[in-house]
């Protein structure tokens, strides 16, 4: 059984009513509750908890950490970042999902600015499997459809995947690098586009069962040994 933990902000669940009545117990137990139905064994962690809930034994229990972040980059701690970032480094897998591609964590691992285009559109988004060899996509149809979604777009400021896994298209004509694999250490990372607060992205079954796949697919591939002399914090590997 992998142990994940899911990582929410739990702020606009709290203070947004629409963002209430898609996610009243926050996005993290939406997602926490359909990975525990898919097998894993899941906390939850906040960022108003002490430590952001990241705390050492917290981190060190944890195979695979799913991070949603939408409104609180700057809020997040400098000391809990390089914590995280230490733990990838050192093999945890680590899932940003979504806007969390702005999250300190994130762009302190990719070195670049990680910045991209959008539009809240409530446009349809088709979601195509570029490579259907991948674990993650495993179960998957060779596309499948998110009826309301806000809209990312090229350029998207990443470092070039190691594995590109899906590609979206949206009702305007965009595109966008949607699933996309990286190494930094011995940890794996997914980033994964879908989703947003105000639409039940993440109620969508297939949604979770990408999510799921991530997390099987990161879990840690060898022994890890926290040491806090192995990240090049803002360097690419």
């Amino acid at each position: 059984m992998v142990s994940v933990t899911v990582w929410n902000e739990y702020l606009e669940e709290r203070t947004n009513d629409e963002v209430a009545s898609v996610y009243p117990d926050g996005i993290h137990e939406t997602l926490a509750s359909g990975l525990r139905e898919r097998g894993h064994d899941v906390r939850t962690a906040t960022l108003d908890e002490p430590d952001h809930g990241l705390t050492e034994e917290v981190l060190d229990d944890t195979d695979v950490l799913v991070w949603w972040e939408h409104r609180a980059h700057e809020d997040v701690d400098d000391e809990i970042v390089e914590r995280v970032c230490d733990r990838i480094y050192d093999g945890m897998g680590f899932v940003p999902l979504h806007s969390a591609h702005f999250s300190k964590v994130f762009k302190r691992l990719m070195g670049t600015p990680c910045s991209l285009t959008y539009r809240e559109s409530r446009e349809r988004e088709r979601v195509w499997t570029v490579d259907p060899s991948h674990p993650i996509t495993a179960g998957l149809e060779e596309s499948f459809v998110i009826p309301e979604t806000e809209m990312y777009g090229e350029p998207f400021s990443v470092p070039e995947p190691d594995q590109l896994v899906f590609v979206s298209w949206f009702e305007g004509g965009e595109v966008f690098r949607s699933g996309c694999c990286y190494q930094r250490g011995t940890g794996r990372i997914f980033y994964f586009r879908p989703g947003h607060e105000t639409y039940p992205v993440y109620h969508e079954p297939v949604v979770l069962d990408v999510i799921d796949n991530a997390v099987r697919w990161a879990v840690p591939q060898t022994d890890r040994t926290v040491s806090n002399d192995n990240v090049a914090v803002d360097s690419l590997e």
